[in-house]
């Protein structure tokens, strides 16, 4: 199939061309439209579908549930808005009630269904953190760093584990870094470390930076922290939650000057998200919903009630370039779970997944595989 008259993102800025999809993947890239017959998209700007490494749910569903009708419903979401692909992440849970969650994302990825996104990958967030700045996670489940728990439950899901979370001020962070980092991505999150702690982790192969500036010590200019070793650092990508309720515009745009290329958009979304105001349950706790805001009972914001699509236009009405942004939200996020030999970038022989946008990317339409999805799958 022939697509022509667009805006195609590629190489990180928007070019006219034409593109062909055969087999469900991009097939070919033309600077200008052949003289042939085609669809011809107006002028609007086609960019990647969407890839969220960190979203707990949406629709009443949460991964942690362990549902699969649930993570079903969750994936219908998540294409409809734009979102192609998506790593769920897990909470501070027991092992047990992991283990349950990843077997239905091992499934999800298996059989793959109609009318849903992608599931390439799991980020497990927790139960390796700081008590200090456990954030709406659930104390009560909080270990100290073990590996053999980690590839057990790794082994388990036959490896989708692409992003592990830990707190590297922890005792036996650095060698779990060590060891998990030969596996998968290894992130920063949920910490009080120091500079020192956090620069050792990086040394240790941590490269990732979960949700910055959340569940972290403020940068202090005698202590610069978690957020000044990682800015130091050229192959650290840190993630963003540009939701306009977790972080001040300011810090979206400072964010991205701070780690230029390297950041990663996403949603952080919770089961009340695509829901309206109300009571909900994160990992055993109460969690309440008012005005798009998700707080727990003690006021501490929970994550959100955004999808990454949403979040990627937010960044931008906040002043983040649009190229920026638009690669944030696909290509880094896939290269962050070794997914982008697949997906998040117009690119010949990858996955046909790109939504058609107008000039200010409202999202007129969603293709997986070359394939639209239509009113009755959304």
């Amino acid at each position: 199939m022939l697509f022509k008259n667009a805006l195609l993102f590629r190489g990180g800025r928007f070019v006219p061309g034409a593109f062909r999809v055969e087999d469900g993947r991009f097939a070919a890239f033309y600077d200008e439209d052949p003289a042939e017959e085609g669809v011809d998209l107006g002028g609007a700007k086609v960019i990647p579908g969407l890839i969220d490494v960190h979203s707990h749910g949406n629709s009443g569903a949460d991964f942690s549930d362990g549902n699969y009708d649930g993570l079903r419903r969750m994936a219908a979401y998540y294409l409809k808005n734009g979102v192609t692909s998506f790593a769920p992440a897990s909470m501070t849970l027991p092992y047990e009630t992991l283990a349950a969650a990843f077997a239905t994302a091992a499934r999800l990825h298996r059989e793959a269904p109609a009318g849903c996104a992608r599931l390439l990958g799991i980020q497990m967030e927790g139960p390796f953190f700081s008590e200090k700045k456990k954030g709406a996670q659930n104390a009560d489940y909080l270990r100290l760093p073990d590996f053999e728990a980690f590839r057990k439950l790794y082994d388990g899901c036959g490896g989708l584990i692409r992003i592990a979370d830990v707190a590297p001020e922890l005792d036996g962070a650095e060698d779990f870094i060590r060891k998990a980092s030969e596996l998968c991505t290894v992130s920063v999150a949920h910490t009080d470390a120091s500079y020192e702690d956090a620069k050792a982790a990086f040394a240790a192969g941590a490269r990732h930076v979960t949700h910055l500036f959340n569940a972290m010590p403020p940068i202090h200019h005698r202590k610069p922290g978690v957020i000044g070793a990682a800015a130091e650092r050229e192959d650290v990508v840190a993630e963003l939650i540009s939701d306009g309720q977790h972080l001040h515009p300011s810090i979206v745009r400072m964010a991205f000057r701070l780690f230029p290329g390297r950041i990663c958009l996403i949603s952080d979304s919770l089961r009340c998200c695509g829901m309206p105001d109300g009571e909900y349950e994160l990992g055993g706790q109460q969690v309440f919903l008012q005005g798009g805001i998700a707080r727990l009972a003690d006021g501490t914001i929970a994550g959100s009630a955004t999808n990454l699509f949403e979040c990627m236009r937010r960044a931008i009405s906040f002043g983040v370039p649009e190229e920026e942004a638009v690669t944030a939200a696909t290509l880094t996020p896939a290269r962050e779970i070794g997914a982008d030999g697949l997906v998040g970038s117009l690119e010949e022989g990858k996955l046909a997944d790109f939504v058609v946008c107008d000039r200010e990317l409202n999202a007129l339409s969603v293709w997986l595989g070359g394939e639209r999805i239509t009113e009755e799958q959304k």
